[in-house]
């Protein structure tokens, strides 16, 4: 399986039924159709063996630039995982442990106060009764927020930081924690879940620790190892800037036109053009589908590819295990913010969702199958019990316009008939 997604085998041979495949293009197709997705690509491979590559749409619809295999695409959240095993990298050459304050090593968050009540102008805080461990920024549960996020007055003070979709001009992520660590955390940590700029910070406790800047780590130690040739923080110099997907903002009951329902978005379209100051290993990255699939098929192999061992086995099981205390799901320990997907009967482990309970997802899925998604409406997951990796790319903010991710999962599984 290389970077070109060409399918080499017959979905009957690792117990797809093609026909029932279609269902999931056809589907796709009809948001196309319909005005509300520019355009997509999809893949299915089961045993490693790619067996389906769907492909509608328009990367540009204003130029139209259909969808290609080298399409690149801003993967925003889709960084995180990425973030994550580089992570846990470090800590299997020990040189940290999980339950270590990150103050070891960012000493900003020393005096980051928590917030009990008050406006976001005359916050109410109080002392940290525990400090920030690295575990928690893994699993979200630091008390970090996202100023997008419009629900807590803590959000507010993040925006007035600058931090909402984007971060002040010229502020490198180093700037970025301690503007984070100068505003209250939502809650004390390890108390809830709350998803937020932890995997950003996570991403500066891996330039510390290594001694070497973000991207140097990513390509270094991550994508060279698996041949992700086409991966990097916005586009490079050598890059074709048609091959990157034109970003697209839903605008519901927007009547008429063959953009109903979506408007270009030109201000942050512009920002994946070149490799930004702030390194965000939240969602800084660029992909094609073929170099996700090889970081993808890495992750459901136990932690190698193509002969690139990244992590041990091991890691990725301790990775794709609910880490929520009293294995409880979102719903349970997080803060009802928006989702792309139901969080009942889904729990959160070192840098993935996973589904604990299908029939309280209310998804036709596996028990154990992981995920991410990103803000422009990207998804993946890898489903352990039916060896499946499943990818989804598209340019449409926000992920929650559309039920993507549960449609990938029912339109996959009922097409599995081993």
């Amino acid at each position: 399986m290389g970077s070109d997604l060409t399918v080499s085998t017959d979905p009957a041979e690792v117990g797809f039924d093609a026909g029932r495949l279609e269902r999931l293009d056809r589907r796709l197709s009809r948001w196309v159709d319909d005005g509300q997705l520019p355009g997509f690509l999809v893949t299915v491979a089961r045993h490693g063996k790619l067996v389906h590559v769907g492909r509608g749409g328009l990367r540009d619809m204003d130029a139209g630039l259909p969808v290609e295999d080298d399409t690149r695409w801003r993967v925003f959240s889709m960084t995180k995982p990425v973030t994550s095993v580089a992570a846990m990298m470090l800590y299997e050459e020990g040189a940290f442990e999980l339950t270590d304050p990150i103050t070891k090593w960012l000493p900003e968050f020393a005096e980051t106060r928590v917030y009990v009540a008050g406006s976001a102008q005359k916050p109410v805080t109080v002392p940290q009764i525990e400090p920030i461990r690295v575990w928690h920024l893994l699993t979200h549960t630091s008390g970090l927020t996202y100023g997008f996020h419009h629900a807590h007055p803590v959000d507010a003070i993040y925006r007035a930081l600058g931090y909402e979709w984007g971060s002040p001009r010229d502020a490198d992520l180093a700037e970025a924690c301690r503007h984070w660590a100068s505003a209250p955390l939502v809650f004390q940590p390890g108390s809830e879940w709350n998803y937020g700029v932890s995997t950003d910070v996570l991403g500066r406790l891996v330039e510390v620790v290594s001694g070497q800047t973000l991207d140097e780590f990513f390509e270094q130690r991550i994508f060279a190892p698996l041949g992700m040739r086409d991966t990097s923080f916005g586009l490079r110099p050598e890059d074709d800037p048609e091959s990157l997907a034109r970003l697209y903002l839903a605008t519901p009951g927007k009547p008429g036109g063959p953009s109903s329902g979506m408007v270009f978005g030109e201000a942050m379209d512009r920002g994946a053009h070149k490799k930004p100051v702030y390194l965000s290993g939240g969602g800084g990255l660029v992909s094609t589908a073929g170099d996700y699939l090889r970081f993808v098929e890495m992750l459901r192999r136990g932690g190698s590819y193509d002969g690139g061992r990244l992590l041990s086995p091991r890691t990725i099981r301790q990775m794709r295990t609910n880490h929520l205390p009293g294995n409880v799901d979102l719903v349970t320990y997080g803060r009802p913010l928006f989702a792309e997907t139901p969080m009942r009967g889904v729990g959160f482990g070192l840098g993935f969702s996973m589904v604990l309970d299908p029939a309280a997802y209310g998804v036709l899925s596996s028990p154990g199958d992981y995920s991410w998604g990103g803000a422009a409406s990207t998804a993946f997951y890898v489903d352990p019990v039916e060896d499946v990796t499943v990818q989804f790319f598209t340019q449409l903010l926000p992920s929650s316009t559309l039920p993507i991710r549960n449609y990938l999962r029912q339109l996959v599984n009922q097409a599995l008939v081993d």
